[in-house]
């Protein structure tokens, strides 16, 4: 799906839905800059936008065509040979997470950013992007007077859009411990490691992120106005701030499988001292039980009329005297 929008330096809307044709002479009017989004663009569509129309560089319309694992951002400059403007290319990744499935979901964002051009790259429909289209569609806050300001608009959204994720994480990590207080299994155990494995993803993917957005917050591209800075850096603080949460999810799970493992312990423990009592109590009556099992003919207990009783009250005395030992001692 392609959306394309042209916007006023005062922030309304001039014209929507642009006829290919007319695009070149959009890029040419300095009073104007163009919003292009593509959505799980064609190759036809992605060839005539990204080299055709804008005359990207080759090195970024591969990166963005292409998974990258990793967010980043480039500078290009023209050189004689190039039809391109000056622009900025960025990889940026939003997440979604599902408790059903225990697992992050990333959605890759590429951003071509110049000084009268905007053009924003994803194979899936993107929360965030929609709200900006929405946003600068009603005209409200002045967010589409130009490029830098709507890509910043789109990364706020991005990292607002982590706090649901962040909140299903919470809330599977609360009920992990409630779970492993109660009645803790191997079930437990595995889903611990699962969601430890996706708190590390989390972490993979927002350290990157702060490099970038790093990068906009202390005002190293030229293509960035300095008076916007200081929103990017806001952006920048609300990505560490996740980054923070994440570190606290894993100290706080490593805690859980801890707990896991100590109540595993425990229960191991005293697994093995029920078994142990059942021993240390069974050993008179198995001491006496062998005595007479051995059936010597020179034993003169054979030859007693009451030879049966006294062993019968001899093994429930000495078991009866073991048991208020241990209690004695207390360890019963």
């Amino acid at each position: 799906m392609i959306r394309s929008f042209a916007f006023t330096t005062q922030g309304r809307l001039h014209m929507r839905d642009i006829e290919y044709f007319l695009m070149p002479t959009l890029l040419a009017d300095t009073n104007l800059f163009l919003w292009v989004d593509l959505e799980n663009p064609t190759p036809e569509e992605t060839k005539f936008f990204l080299e055709d129309l804008f005359h990207f560089h080759p090195l970024s319309i591969e990166d963005c065509v292409a998974v990258s694992p990793s967010p980043k951002v480039e500078e290009y400059s023209p050189k004689e040979e190039d039809k391109f403007a000056p622009y900025l290319f960025m990889v940026i990744h939003a997440v979604d997470y599902s408790r059903r499935d225990g697992v992050f979901a990333t959605s890759e964002l590429n951003f071509f950013l110049g000084k009268h051009f905007l053009v924003t790259f994803h194979d899936v429909h993107l929360k965030s992007v929609a709200q900006i289209e929405e946003r600068c569609m009603k005209g409200t806050g002045l967010v589409a007077r130009a490029p830098d300001r709507v890509a910043h608009s789109i990364l706020a959204a991005l990292v607002e859009n982590y706090k649901p994720a962040l909140e299903e994480l919470s809330l599977e990590i609360a009920e992990l411990e409630s779970q492993v207080l109660a009645k803790p299994n191997h079930d437990t155990l595995n889903k611990i490691m699962q969601v430890k494995r996706e708190v590390l993803h989390l972490r993979k993917i927002i350290g990157p992120q702060r490099e970038v957005l790093g990068h906009f917050a202390r005002g190293e591209f030229k293509l960035i106005r300095a008076h916007l800075v200081p929103y990017f850096r806001d952006v920048y603080d609300g990505l560490n701030h996740i980054a923070q949460l994440a570190q606290g999810y894993m100290d706080t799970l490593t805690g859980i499988l801890q707990i896991y493992l100590n109540v595993s312990s425990n229960q191991t423990g005293e697994v093995v001292k029920f078994l142990t009592m059942i021993t240390l109590v069974t050993t008179p009556m198995m001491m006496i039980g062998t005595w007479y099992g051995m059936n010597f003919h020179d034993m003169p207990e054979l030859k007693w009329e009451h030879g049966y009783a006294v062993a019968a009250v001899l093994t429930v005395t000495s078991t009866l005297a073991t048991v208020w030992y241990f209690k004695k001692r207390k360890w019963l």
